[in-house]
């Protein structure tokens, strides 16, 4: 699966947007398991240590009332990210407008702004024209790192890249890994190929399914 990966864009002094997954499980302020900040961790080292000014965006749970915003603070992912690397982390509790605008206006290479989470904005999973457009226009290149939200046609994931010139958009390391396995699971697999699908929205998975079956030996649900 060729893909442009992050190796193959010139980041030194650019704005660079990166869609990370952070959406990891916490109780209140603590997380209970840090794996998706560190699988991210690769892409970011690479963009900071390469002069990038890196602008962060996730989605953290399901935010759907003024409650779900309150448990679903991005902030304490910032916090997390700070203590597992190096380069300076700023965390805007915003998801557009001046004191977003002002932070990605003020970083210097190698820093790291990690914005409010992306559900806050209604337009998000709806893939909001206008809202990709706004975030794409903060960037000068954009990197999707985020392999369990690639399948999403959200703001954050499609509307960004859409709104970029071509060439401009890439994988990062954590996405490229997995299309690399899924590659060679697909085109070349070692048998017997067994495949095993998890997770309770079995809907999303059926035309997933169709395909497994003309390549798989076993499908096990």
């Amino acid at each position: 699966m060729s893909k442009i990966t992050v190796k193959d864009l010139d980041v030194r002094g650019k704005h660079v947007i990166v869609r990370v997954d952070f959406n990891v499980p916490h109780k209140g302020n603590v997380i209970t398991d840090d794996n998706r900040v560190r699988a991210a961790l690769p892409t970011i080292n690479y963009l900071t240590e390469n002069g990038a000014k890196v602008l962060l965006l996730s989605h953290l749970g399901k935010v759907k009332t003024e409650e779900d915003k309150a448990k679903n603070d991005m902030s304490i992912v910032a916090d997390c990210l700070a203590k597992l690397q190096n380069a300076p982390v700023t965390f805007v509790n915003a998801t557009r407008g001046a004191e977003l605008e002002a932070a990605v206006a003020a970083q210097e290479d190698g820093s790291i702004v990690l914005m409010q989470n992306t559900r806050y904005e209604k337009g998000e999973s709806k893939n909001d024209p206008e809202l990709g457009k706004y975030w794409a226009s903060l960037g000068d290149l954009f990197v999707e790192d985020a392999f369990g939200s690639v399948h999403r046609a959200h703001a954050s994931t499609v509307g960004i890249p859409s709104n970029l010139p071509e060439g401009c958009a890439a994988v990062g390391f954590l996405v490229e890994k997995e299309l690399n396995v899924l590659g060679g699971a697909l085109n070349d697999p070692k048998r017997p190929f067994v495949a095993i699908l998890g997770g309770a929205k079995v809907s999303d998975k059926i035309g997933v399914i169709e395909n497994l079956l003309k390549i798989a030996d076993k499908v096990i649900i």
